[in-house]
């Protein structure tokens, strides 16, 4: 977006001052090394003030800020590096996933599909489509981030449309419709095994149920889809003048209208979807008839919680998901001629991930050096404190979880981290007021959603960057948090109303 953009207006101007601050920011890996050395000053300051807050799940304790500046600290930050940087979460998940998507896209399979999905979709449906879709991918855990994004990109630039309008609308779905879901996803029973930890705190019978906030994600699935289908029209889309659209296109090198399939692609397409239904139907059947693999429950990674196996599986899953379509359509389109092309299509999908890899070293750091100092758990208690001085009716109070922990959410990234401080506080607390342990996890949800898709932490904004410098190479997190921002901050007024109004009308919020 540079000058070639149609400023709209008070929202427009805005918009731009977003944009070209945010430009000025130093690049991500520079960020998350500065962040790391805020956290170690902070450690030290905090240490030295006695910053400390009393721990609500077990009263005869203190939980303090600890030094990570003293000998044994620093100690700690050399021996430890390399695992900080093995542990960070999205690592894995990208590297894997992209090892099979790598494929799928690099044997022609996308760029079919794209073709495919241009043909099929009407254009006055395709903003809500790609909306609706990135508010499901989240039932494939993190993989949305890496398919969605640069794929709408590439469908909005065939129907000459802007690509950045496309990856704000995927992105927003992804990151911002996280929680919502026309299925059960693994955040499900992760977060209510946290919740019903916490209510037991206040009542040892208590009982929550991973499907607790089901119906009324299944109902935000459809609002968020109309929120992020408004938002496009009416602000996203209408700053961008037709010369820098057609300017984005030719940059990516995609070919305006909607060509037709080639024979090749077409065959490719029958044997791309046969071989993802053939594995599709072993992965369900290992999911769901007793005593195969995939049913039962194992410990999550990393954590003490008990999950669904198939939700561990995830991303092996999707790996085999796509490398098995994509070697499919080569073999058959004749894209690929031996195995030393799917080994090379790999090779070539790790290679673009070098700048990743290196955002993930950093980061990795900031956010494990984050969680020793105490820090976070320190900030997240407070935050639940400021929550129980308000004081007020369940609206207000729906309203201040929202408020807090999207606040929360721009430095905390991961969903089940924050829940697993703030819930020993919220629930037994909130309980006490009258609100139900399931309707505090409701509005834990809506706000760690809501600022998603602008959290300058989370890792995966690196990853749309690089699908935005493809059409726009001189945009920066400015471009892409300008894009972004409208679609936060009318869902956070739209979606806390709604959870507000659900309560109010007394509907379950699940089962």
């Amino acid at each position: 977006m540079q000058d070639g953009v149609a400023r709209q207006g008070v929202i427009g101007r805005v918009l731009g001052v977003v944009e070209r601050a945010g430009n000025r920011l130093p690049d991500p890996v520079t960020l998350f090394a500065l962040l790391g050395a805020l956290v170690l000053v902070l450690s030290w300051i905090g240490t030295q003030l006695g910053w400390s807050i009393a721990d609500p799940r077990d009263p005869t304790k203190t939980l303090g800020v600890v030094n990570l500046l003293t000998a044994e600290g620093i100690r700690g930050l050399l021996t430890g590096a390399i695992k900080n940087f093995l542990d960070f979460p999205p690592l894995a998940i990208v590297l894997v996933a992209m090892l099979g998507i790598g494929v799928a896209e690099r044997t022609g399979l996308f760029p079919a599909l794209l073709k495919l999905l241009v043909a099929i979709t009407p254009a006055k449906l395709l903003t809500p489509a790609v909306v609706f879709i990135g508010v499901n991918s989240s039932a494939a855990a993190d993989a949305g981030y890496v398919v969605l994004p640069p794929l709408a990109a590439g469908v909005f630039a065939m129907v000459g449309r802007s690509p950045l309008v496309g990856i704000a609308a995927a992105t927003f779905g992804i990151a911002g419709g996280f929680s919502a879901n026309l299925a059960v996803t693994s955040l499900d029973p992760l977060l209510s095994s946290l919740t019903q930890q916490a209510a037991e705190l206040a009542d040892p019978n208590a009982s929550v149920q991973p499907t607790c906030n089901y119906w009324f994600m299944i109902a935000s699935t459809f609002l968020l889809t109309l929120v992020g289908w408004a938002v496009t029209a009416r602000v996203v889309e209408p700053r961008f003048a037709p010369d820098e659209v057609a300017a984005q296109i030719a940059s990516g090198g995609i070919e305006r209208g909607a060509p037709s399939l080639t024979e090749g692609e077409r065959r490719g397409l029958w044997a791309a979807l046969g071989a993802f239904s053939v594995f599709a139907a072993v992965f369900l059947a290992c999911a769901l008839v007793p005593g195969w693999p995939l049913t039962g429950e194992v410990q999550r990674h990393n954590s003490t919680a008990m999950v669904p196996a198939w939700s561990e599986a995830l991303i092996p899953m999707i790996l085999v998901l796509f490398l098995a379509p994509g070697v499919a359509f080569g073999a058959v389109s004749g894209e690929i001629r031996s195995d030393r092309a799917v080994a090379q299509r790999m090779n070539e999908s790790m290679a673009s991930m070098g700048s990743y890899i290196v955002l993930a070293f950093f980061a990795g750091q900031a956010l494990a050096w984050f969680k020793q100092s105490n820090l976070a758990l320190v900030m997240g208690f407070a935050g639940g404190e400021l929550i129980k001085s308000i004081g007020a009716g369940e609206g207000t109070m729906i309203a201040a979880i929202v408020a807090v922990v999207a606040v929360l959410n721009l430095a905390i990234s991961s969903a089940s981290a924050k829940w697993a401080f703030l819930a020993p506080i919220l629930v037994p607390m909130l309980g006490a007021a009258g609100m139900s342990p399931e309707l505090v996890q409701c509005a834990y949800r809506v706000g760690d959603s809501c600022t998603n898709p602008i959290a300058p932490l989370n890792a995966y904004l690196l990853i749309i960057l690089v699908a935005v410098r493809r059409y726009a190479p001189e945009a920066g997190l400015g471009t892409l948090l300008a894009l972004l921002v409208p679609y936060t901050v009318a869902m956070l007024v739209v979606w806390t109303a709604f959870l507000i109004a659900w309560n109010a009308a007394g509907i379950p919020l699940g089962f």
